[in-house]
């Protein structure tokens, strides 16, 4: 039996839109559900360390985390449109009409998660209470870049094969606040890889103007000097969202409090004014 700290994990799937997803389901209390990052996994975070979920289990709430479409045990067709954030978002809507959630619950997402967790959100408000966006990623002025790079991997890898591709990868500085985190190939197939890297490429936040309808309480954490994950996009999240909190980490120690901050903030009472 797999634990997240004392906590038992039960492994569960379902089907949307041509896809077997997988979700990990822990503890028990009011539910909140997590969107990992682009070329990952459940697995494959948790072995990176980067985040520590004890303490919202441990403050009673009930977690449920989903490998995205085509990555870690979920299964995915070659296909560059499922794999914008729009759809990203559609089968995170779809998992809680899986889940038969009927109350508003609390979403959290990293990097790629952060653009599903968001455009859900957008489109379905009432389905959520609070937000948890860690490690924003590119967007809006700065998304034009990234997605120029993603489409360039996308014809690397089909041209060359993933390993070129890699190797490529490996040549790059990685932000000194994570350079001691361990790296792990992309878990998307390699027939699948390209189309998710031009699915990402086709991607942005929404806009300022509809995330400042968002009246939720969020939680923004960041860390400084990735270009990947930029401080300007958590800034302007911060600026955008009416009822935002924005942490900055500078070292992997801070990075360590995040899971006590997430669970801070998904038990703090609301205000009248964040209804």
């Amino acid at each position: 039996m797999r634990t997240v700290g004392r906590h038992a994990v039960t492994e569960s799937r379902f089907r949307h839109r041509g896809a077997e997803l997988v979700y990990d389901d822990a503890g028990e209390g009011p539910l909140a559900v997590y969107a990992h990052g682009g070329l990952v996994s459940q697995a494959v975070e948790d072995r990176m360390g980067l985040f520590d979920w004890v303490p919202v289990l441990d403050r009673g709430r009930r977690l449920v985390r989903c490998d995205a479409r085509a990555h870690g045990r979920s299964t995915g067709e070659p296909v560059d449109s499922d794999y914008t954030y729009t759809s990203l978002a559609d089968d995170l809507l779809a998992l809680l009409d899986h889940l038969c959630v009927t109350e508003p619950i609390d979403a959290m997402g990293a990097s790629m998660g952060c653009g599903s967790v968001l455009h859900a959100a957008v489109r379905a408000p009432d389905r959520f209470s609070r937000l948890v966006l860690l490690i924003p990623p590119t967007a809006w002025t700065t998304r034009q870049a990234y997605a120029r790079t993603n489409r360039t991997s996308a014809d690397t890898i089909e041209r060359e094969g993933v390993d070129a591709w890699l190797a490529a990868k490996r040549k790059q500085p990685r932000p000194a606040v994570v350079a001691d985190v361990p790296t792990f190939p992309p878990t998307p197939a390699e027939r699948v890889l390209p189309s998710v890297l031009r699915g990402l490429a086709l991607s942005d936040l929404p806009s300022p103007a509809a995330l400042s309808a968002l009246r939720r309480p969020t939680l923004i954490l960041a860390w400084v000097d990735d270009p990947g994950h930029p401080l300007p996009t958590a800034e302007a999240l911060a600026d955008a969202l009416p009822h935002a909190d924005l942490h900055v980490s500078r070292t992997r120690a801070d990075i360590r409090t995040w899971g006590e901050r997430i669970a801070d903030h998904l038990t703090r009472p609301r205000t009248d004014r964040q209804e």
